[in-house]
């Protein structure tokens, strides 16, 4: 008996050098949280989704991956199902049980008002931008849409440490009914960082050009634009068969959602695989949901919802 408890002591004492060892090379204190990676419905097959996480696993940030689909040979702590259906149950019992703090998944039904920042790296100079957004459906209408889109846009980018990040509104259908609507709302007091456009007239709707340059931190659109946007960034040095770069199509984000579930293509690749689920721990480390919470609380402050109704009237007129 005593042999067994010193045996169990050795055991705690090594776990917690190997932890202390681990923190000091990422920088990061603390207890270690776990992001989920569904592993069935890829394009690519599951051992690109595993090797994907087996990556991210070696880069030291300071979590855990557990995997969620059939059993396969890897290290990675694996929760097994065999169906995609039942694959997602197992996800949401996770997320609710707290097991898992995040999951990175593909092909998921959010509820109308959550959709998803998307993340990438702009080829112009390398810059990173979130887009605004990239799927799901903010709203049934359209230009109200892109008006939360742009708060989701705002509070993904809070989450991952930029304190007042810039916002461009991308040159589409609607824009300039949600440039007038944005900036009533910061007018009445919501603090909105606007971008200014690299072409010589400026202004805070963008073009091409600021696509490619990444002019503003974040990029709103409507979902159907975005989520072009994500799979030309993503793939547009492959042909479009295969994501080779960027963060994936980002977490849901919406007023009182309560779950953090970030979104790949079906078409991802390892490298993309991988950054999701980075971009995963970093948005909970960031405390989206707390963040989102206090952001949309100053934007009802600052009469959001009267100025989405006004939308709504107007399109209707």
């Amino acid at each position: 008996m005593i042999m067994g408890q010193k045996r169990a002591v050795k055991q705690i004492i090594g776990k917690t050098f190997i932890e202390i060892a681990d923190a000091i090379k990422s920088g990061e204190f603390g207890e270690k949280i776990r992001i989920g990676l569904t592993i069935l419905g890829s394009e690519h097959g599951i051992e690109n989704l595993v090797k994907g996480a087996e990556i991210a696993a070696k880069k030291g940030e300071n979590f855990d991956i557990v995997l969620i689909g059939p059993k396969v040979d890897t290290y990675l702590e694996i929760v097994e199902v065999e169906s995609e259906k039942d694959m997602h149950k197992k996800m949401e019992e996770l997320l609710d049980s707290g097991y898992i703090k995040a999951c990175v998944t593909m092909h998921y039904s959010f509820p109308v008002g959550v959709s998803t920042v998307g993340r990438v790296i702009t080829p112009g100079y390398g810059k990173e931008m979130f887009i605004g957004t990239t799927t799901g459906t903010s709203s049934v209408n359209r230009t109200e849409a892109m008006v939360k889109n742009a708060l989701y846009g705002i509070i993904t980018a809070k989450a991952m440490g930029i304190e007042n990040p810039t916002v461009g509104i991308l040159n589409v259908d609607g824009a300039r009914q949600v440039e007038r609507a944005l900036k009533e709302l910061r007018d009445n007091g919501y603090n909105i960082n606007f971008a200014e456009s690299m072409r010589s007239d400026g202004g805070v709707i963008m073009r091409g050009n600021d696509l490619l340059a990444g002019t503003a931190d974040v990029m709103v659109t409507d979902t159907l634009t975005g989520n072009i946007m994500m799979k030309v960034f993503s793939s547009f040095t492959t042909g479009g068969s295969y994501e080779g770069l960027g963060y994936g199509y980002g977490p849901g984000v919406g007023e009182d959602y309560d779950k953090i579930i970030l979104i790949l293509s079906r078409a991802s690749g390892i490298p993309v695989v991988s950054n999701a689920l980075s971009y995963a721990a970093k948005v909970t480390k960031g405390k989206i949901l707390e963040i989102a919470k206090e952001e949309f609380e100053k934007a009802k402050k600052a009469k959001l919802d009267e100025i989405l109704k006004h939308l709504r009237k107007d399109i209707k007129e």
